[in-house]
């Protein structure tokens, strides 16, 4: 059938396997200026929600026209087990390395937490708007090329401000795209504190000029490492220098103001989930200037379409995907990973295991019965599980919102405190002052989340966790309806409210957990393990690895795993001796932390 967007696809019977495909670049209301993999432009966009819907509602997975479905007989070069961002961008850059891939994807689309789902006109995006990496600029633009590496492009809405804070004591500060008109606007809210301010964001700036300069590829392959040294290494000696630096400590060298600092504080919470002192200054820098370098673009339809688009690029490169495909084990031989097995007893094999889950989920659920490895022991002595987050979808009339209404908010109106607790502070974001198709006419959508653990869920029967869902999404709704939009309860069309439990069963994420936090303050990223495992043939990607956690570090991850991948399969040059030497040295450098 021919449905615009897509490619022609097939419904085939429950008994065959299939592919999801959808490619939003053959639509041809999709207007713009193409720069590198990305287009930017005035958009007239056709409404992708209807056409999207047909891809949510089927109980049978559906297949490409000419695809025949996975050849279980088959060895592939590696099997990636989930489709989020960072196993995406994993499988597909080894697939253009040439590689032969498998991802396997519990869920009917790809993307994870960077994924979309639909209601009643409304395109959701399941996790944060703020879509970094995904600029016309650079080397930190790592989503503009994964998409070009497979030969896709996507247009996207400039986003002129960041985020907009609104902190106790009535601090309000919006980050603004371009740097002059922050650092004015930060410098005008405390102006004794302006050197302190700038010698802050420029050290920030140092860290991502060396980033920018740098070819990204693995940290754990010497022949790459001491090319980029020889090539960049005042920068490469810039990185090593605040590798065990955390944004706090640095914050606090130059600025004395406690108000201030808890800004930083808030700048960092929403990097890291966690408070600048224990958040490491690579990450700090990387997202506090990328947002400037390159800003804030967010995707002409919704996050969702990075993923489809990643997935249709990976089939195009002769790898496949498989939807419904439940991993329950990583299967070992001699201790060393050469396939899985689904929940319906299925098997596949590989030279290689990639896995998109988290560590917890990989070393606690998919090896059962296994030791822990001493590198997994280490890291779960210094890092924990973060909160996952209580998050409300809703479709509200247009008219609550004010014409200039930002479309990324960061609240926190009493404490200071209260910046870490379970509620108390709140992220918003409005897609649709960016783009208006993701909501029929008239309405606006507003995705509110705020880190909830998921002990407060345990044990309720059903109609008590419902209770407490409503409970506190009406608090939390309420306090935005205080301090932002007049009316908004009345103005509500449309409301789904998620817990930590529906980020467990949707993303298959241990506690619904979005990552790793240090138990106490971190020596920066020294503790972080990096894609490489202590089960020979099994490597991990995502934000449970360094960099950790956002888009920008999880594209990251799936750069620096395929690398390290296609050296131990034969795509890219390496030494087996420099490698023993220099692994040994990173794990050394772990125990530091």
């Amino acid at each position: 059938m021919n449905l615009g967007c897509y490619q022609t696809i097939q419904f085939p019977t429950k008994e065959k396997l299939g592919f999801l495909s959808w490619n939003p670049l053959k639509c041809s209301r999709l207007k713009g200026n193409k720069i590198g993999g990305v287009k930017f432009g005035n958009f007239q966009i056709s409404q992708r929600s209807t056409r999207l819907k047909s891809m949510l509602s089927v109980d049978s997975v559906v297949e490409i026209e000419g695809k025949e479905g996975v050849n279980r007989g088959s060895k592939y070069d590696a099997i990636v087990i989930g489709s989020g961002i960072g196993g995406l961008v994993a499988a597909t850059q080894l697939a253009v390395k040439g590689a032969k891939v498998l991802v396997l994807e519990k869920y009917v689309i790809p993307g994870g937490s960077s994924g979309y789902y639909q209601r009643d006109g409304y395109t959701f995006d399941v996790g944060s708007s703020v879509m970094f990496g995904f600029s016309d600029k650079g080397n930190l633009n790592l989503i503009t090329q994964a998409l070009a590496a497979v030969g896709r492009e996507m247009e996207v809405i400039p986003d002129p401000t960041t985020v907009h804070f609104h902190l106790p004591n009535n601090l309000s500060v919006r980050v603004h795209k371009e740097y002059s008109e922050f650092i004015a606007e930060l410098t005008s809210k405390f102006p004794h504190e302006k050197e302190g301010i700038l010698k802050f964001y420029g050290e920030c700036w140092k860290i991502f000029n060396a980033l920018n300069s740098l070819q990204l590829k693995s940290l754990e392959e010497p022949i790459y490492l001491f090319g980029q040294f020889f090539q960049k290494p005042l920068e490469c000696l810039t990185l090593a220098y605040y590798l065990p630096q955390n944004a706090g400590d640095i914050a606090r060298k130059y600025i004395k103001d406690p108000n201030l600092l808890s800004f930083i504080d808030a700048e960092c919470f929403i990097v890291s989930t966690v408070n600048a002192l224990r958040t490491p200054m690579i990450n700090a820098g990387m997202v506090l200037c990328d947002r400037h370098f390159g800003g804030i673009n967010y995707p002409v339809g919704g996050v969702g379409g990075i993923a489809t688009s990643l997935a249709e690029g990976l089939i195009d490169q002769g790898s496949e995907i498989l939807f419904k495909a439940n991993v329950t084990n990583i299967i070992l031989d001699q201790g060393k990973a050469v396939g899985v097995k689904l929940s319906d007893g299925r098997e596949f094999f590989a030279q290689t295991i990639i896995s998109n889950a988290t560590r917890w989920d990989t070393f606690g659920k998919l090896l059962k019965g296994e030791s822990l490895p001493k590198e997994e022991e280490n890291f779960q002595k210094v890092y924990v599980k973060a909160p996952s987050f209580l998050s409300i979808h809703m479709g509200v009339k247009a008219d609550v919102l004010p014409p200039d209404t930002d479309c990324h908010h960061f609240m926190l109106e009493d404490e200071w405190t209260r910046l870490e607790e379970p509620y108390g502070s709140i992220f918003l974001s409005i897609p649709t002052v960016l783009d208006s198709s993701l909501a029929p006419k008239g309405r606006h959508i507003l995705h509110i989340f705020t880190t909830s653990p998921l002990e407060d869920w345990k044990g309720l029967p059903p109609k008590d966790y419902e209770a407490k869902k409503e409970l506190i999404a009406e608090e939390v709704i309420g306090r935005l309806e205080k301090k932002l939009f007049p009316g908004l309860k009345s103005s509500i069309v449309f409301k789904e409210v998620g817990t930590p439990k529906t980020h467990r069963r949707f993303l298959a994420r241990d506690m619904g957990t979005y990552g790793p936090m240090p138990r106490q303050i971190p020596k920066g990223l020294l503790g972080m393990p990096f894609n490489t495992t202590g089960i020979s043939g099994l490597y991990c990607v995502g934000d449970s690895c360094f960099p950790g956690q956002g888009v920008i570090a999880v594209a990251f991850s799936g750069v620096m795993c395929a690398h390290r991948v296609a050296a131990d399969i034969g795509l890219e040059k390496k030494s087996p001796i420099l490698d023993a030497a220099l692994l040994r040295l990173l794990g050394w450098l772990r125990t530091m932390a």
